[in-house]
């Protein structure tokens, strides 16, 4: 199960290309510069793009093929767009139970309570458009599409209208959902930590062509990519919450072999979470140095040594708790440490540089 997508858009200028097999749950982001095809690719899943030669199926349901044609309105979607284009003379009640009503009553699966209190909207149920802020009327939208019983969630940039205050305010609504949908969701994007903070896997679009597709944490690793050999490389873990530290406003994540900290959480003990941790922030050392400040050091393998864009610097895959890091070092300094693949090696990173 999951879904399987092949469109070929041609419009003088511009074409798109695109063979993808997606998963069936979760969250798929769809990453790339602006012009790159992501808003494309999503009318396509949409049926908004018309095409003689598309396929797509959901989750074993045929939506596109030579002989099927399902039209945007008998497709069962929900459409986040950038601007939440709210109905003005509804209150936030009216807004949600108008997509509730798209839905056939032997159709419902969503519960209006249930999806109130995943996106905050309870207090805000009876004000109108006019009396929200940004955040709020992006909330109300994507209840109203949730509130639709979809069978795929379309998000097309949805925080690219707010400001970075905004964006922060909203995120945790985001992470909400992620963990209570069991639906798949396309997120088109071009802000990597948005796609670093949501997104389980991801699809990497340059000039209307799939550059690669995969889990999230391997096209962040991947040396070959942009995103690796970019200033803002980076990587995600994903670890359990060991214990807190109260005393020392510090969370304890469970890194195999050594703990890894980070700033105080408020996350359950044994819920898993994601720290993204930037290559400019991880040091290596052949031996565990004493006397330093650094808490974290976590021990791991060297994968692979590439060039960095920096002729400088060198980019040091690290395998740490049967995961990646990327690591921004000298290469004055992995000569002297005398680093190659398969040499045993500490990361060192700051607690203060965890997010």
């Amino acid at each position: 199960m999951g879904i399987d997508a092949s469109f070929r858009v041609d419009r003088g200028e511009f074409c798109l290309q695109a063979d993808l097999t997606l998963p069936g749950a979760g969250v798929t982001t769809l990453f790339g510069r602006s012009g790159s095809g992501k808003t494309t690719l999503l009318r396509c899943l949409a049926g908004l793009e018309r095409l003689p030669h598309g396929r797509l199926t959901v989750n074993g349901a045929v939506w596109q093929d030579a002989d099927t044609f399902l039209p945007v309105h008998r497709r069962p979607i929900g459409y986040v767009f950038q601007e939440p284009s709210l109905f003005p003379h509804l209150n936030v009640r009216g807004n949600l139970l108008y997509g509730r009503r798209r839905t056939p009553a032997g159709d419902r699966r969503s519960d209006f309570a249930e999806v109130t209190r995943l996106l905050g909207l309870e207090e805000l149920l009876e004000r109108s458009p006019a009396a929200l802020s940004g955040g709020q009327r992006q909330r109300v939208s994507i209840g109203r599409a949730l509130l639709t019983d979809p069978h795929l969630l379309l998000m097309d940039e949805p925080l690219a209208s707010l400001d970075a205050a905004t964006k922060a305010e909203i995120l945790p609504y985001f992470e909400r959902l992620h963990g209570h949908l069991h639906i798949p969701i396309v997120y088109v994007t071009h802000a990597l930590d948005e796609a670093a903070r949501l997104a389980d896997h991801m699809v990497l679009l340059e000039a209307g062509r799939v550059r690669a597709e995969g889990p999230l944490q391997d096209l962040l690793t991947r040396t070959d990519l942009p995103l690796a050999r970019s200033e803002y490389a980076s990587a995600v873990l994903e670890l359990p919450v060991a214990r807190h530290h109260p005393a020392d406003h510090l969370t304890e994540l469970d890194a195999g072999d050594a703990p890894l900290y980070l700033p105080r959480l408020d996350a359950a003990i044994g819920e898993r979470v994601r720290v993204r941790i930037h290559a400019r922030d991880v040091s290596l050392a052949r031996e565990l140095p004493t006397q330093v400040s650094l808490l974290n050091r976590l021990p791991g393998r060297v994968a692979a040594i590439d060039d960095d864009p920096t002729p400088s610097h060198a980019l040091v895959r690290v395998e740490v708790a049967g995961q990646a890091l990327l690591a921004r070092i000298t290469r004055r300094s992995c000569q002297e440490l005398g680093l190659t693949p398969g040499v045993s090696i500490h990361a060192m990173v700051k607690g203060v540089a965890l997010r």
